[in-house]
């Protein structure tokens, strides 16, 4: 969607800041020993009790109010009672919701408790080319030289980018136009970020793979190569300068 007034404005802060600070409860809630099933619930509840509503239900019917996903799993997981955190474990919530009419979506990857695995660094890796990206997009930029720029980045630290799950429009419905804002270069790609548009940035940084692979369950994703892939997003409102971060209450 593009903001064309206050009131858009402040529906979009309003359901951004929900996703944000349930993002980040869910966040600080996960410990080892508690299951995703219960850690979904915990998130759903958060989105109720402040009206908002489950954007992954609402519009695929997604067996759960959030996408939990752990270690080589990475995006889109079922949240499950069979599947119980542990110390070390690579975890990534996504959480989007509508409220009042308008859709905001981010998601981040973290470690649960101790770094026992040395995921860490991949974790930071993706954050700081979250914000590296979020620096540069304003109205007029190439879709394509924020892709180059990710990719590139990512290439440098010996990683990969997922190249076909991206970020993409949001604010009137869960997915807009741009439909696709991906994690690498692609000169065929001429379309530019638009002042006062609403986007969905998010990074796919891989250990080994550059292509998300559906599981038989229909919902879960897995890399191509195997490997570790984390996943940062922000749901932003373009400028003339830097972008408003409207997700930023989730401390990514």
């Amino acid at each position: 969607m593009s903001i064309t007034n206050n009131a858009e404005l402040e529906g979009m802060q309003k359901i951004s800041n929900a996703v944000a600070v349930t993002l980040k409860a869910m966040r600080e809630y996960a410990k080892p020993g508690i299951s995703t099933k219960e850690l979904d619930e915990f998130g759903g509840k958060m989105l109720e009790d402040m009206g908002a509503k489950s954007a992954p239900f609402l519009t695929y019917n997604f067996p759960g109010f959030t996408c939990i996903s752990v270690n080589k799993s990475f995006a889109h997981g079922i949240p499950s009672t069979n599947i119980i955190l542990q110390e070390g474990d690579l975890v990534n919530i996504d959480v989007s919701a509508e409220l009042d009419g308008y859709w905001s979506d981010n998601g981040g990857s973290f470690v649960v408790g101790e770094d026992l695995h040395q995921h860490q660094p991949l974790v930071d890796l993706s954050k700081r080319i979250l914000y590296n990206a979020l620096d540069q997009i304003k109205g007029g930029v190439r879709i394509a030289e924020i892709g180059k720029l990710i990719e590139t980045q990512a290439k440098k630290a010996n990683c990969k980018v997922i190249q076909n799950l991206t970020g993409h429009g949001v604010g009137k419905s869960l997915h807009e136009d741009p439909l696709e804002i991906p994690n690498y270069y692609d000169r065929f790609n001429t379309k530019r970020f638009r002042k006062n548009s609403v986007v969905a940035i998010e990074t796919f940084i891989a250990t080994h793979s550059t292509q998300a692979v559906e599981l038989e369950d229909g919902w879960t994703f897995v890399g191509n190569k195997g490997g570790y892939v984390v996943q940062h997003e922000h749901t932003i409102m373009i400028t003339d300068g830097k972008p408003v971060i409207l997700t930023a209450a989730n401390g990514i």
